[in-house]
């Protein structure tokens, strides 16, 4: 019998095991940190003794939820049950008030989205540069603080991360004073470049050199919104190549149109 439930940080390994099944870059790290962001809205189905689907469902301040991690074990695709767990998700989330649910989906997920409201507003693409031996210049920049950016990254994003970037700052933050930050962490697959927020693009290209700088010729991913002014033409300049084309989708609210300062998201399970 398929049991709906909240995930519990002991179910990381199980929840773990489904993203890298499908391929998916996300490490347990990432599945403790949504866990962290928001554990009231992270949801599983257990059946026959294992957790078999997840849905997450984290907020961003007061009025915004982004939803991620929509996975469910191959063995158990089929039945119905990625869409009773979005629905329970969903509906647990109008019991919270909340105005707004964004999620960036892929084209097999698409579909189960408009038919539970979701509605299109504009492509984002998943984008990978090999392991290199080549090392950029590095540049000497300021120290990553989050209290100082949150305003820069609210005003971009449209709405509070702090918590998340609290969480995701390990050190490895950068910035340049009053033009933009960035920040970077591990993947399965690949290094993780984002998120990261600049006032132009030659401020975006300096913090990614920083960025590539410290990674030792590693593989990236970024996950970036190709109507960014200059950022296509940037990632290539770089030797990233896009790797997947998703779009993204919103449950609420009116159309915003994506700010040109974002040069990185950061995660599709956390916008």
């Amino acid at each position: 019998m398929a049991e709906i439930r909240r995930l519990r940080e002991s179910d990381v390994p199980q929840a773990y095991e489904l993203s890298t099944i499908a391929g998916w870059n996300q490490t347990k790290a990432d599945w403790k940190r949504l866990l962290n962001l928001d554990p009231d809205g992270c949801f599983c189905v257990e059946q026959d003794g294992q957790v078999v689907t997840t849905t997450t469902a984290v907020r961003h301040g007061g009025d915004l939820v982004w939803i991620g991690m929509v996975l469910t074990r191959p063995e158990y695709r089929g039945r119905g049950l990625a869409r009773r767990l979005m629905v329970h998700a969903l509906e647990w989330l109008e019991s919270q008030d909340v105005s707004r649910s964004m999620l960036d989906a892929t084209e097999m997920g698409q579909p189960l989205y408009e038919k539970l409201g979701f509605v299109s507003d504009y492509p984002v693409e998943r984008w990978f540069r090999r392991a290199s031996d080549e090392k950029p210049d590095d540049s000497a920049m300021g120290a990553f603080d989050v209290k100082d950016w949150v305003k820069l990254d609210s005003a971009a994003f449209g709405a509070d991360r702090s918590r998340l970037l609290d969480l995701m700052d390990g050190g490895s933050g950068f910035a340049i004073e009053n033009q933009g930050y960035a920040l970077g962490r591990p993947g399965r697959i690949a290094s993780y470049f984002g998120p990261c927020v600049a006032v132009d693009v030659d401020v975006a290209r300096s913090l990614l050199v920083k960025f590539l700088a410290g990674l030792r010729g590693e593989a990236v991913i970024w996950d970036l919104i190709p109507a960014s002014p200059g950022i296509v033409h940037l990632a290539r300049a770089f030797g990233f190549d896009p790797m997947r084309h998703m779009v993204r989708m919103r449950r609420g609210g009116e159309y915003v149109p994506p700010s040109p300062r974002i040069v990185a998201m950061a995660g599709l399970e956390f916008g």
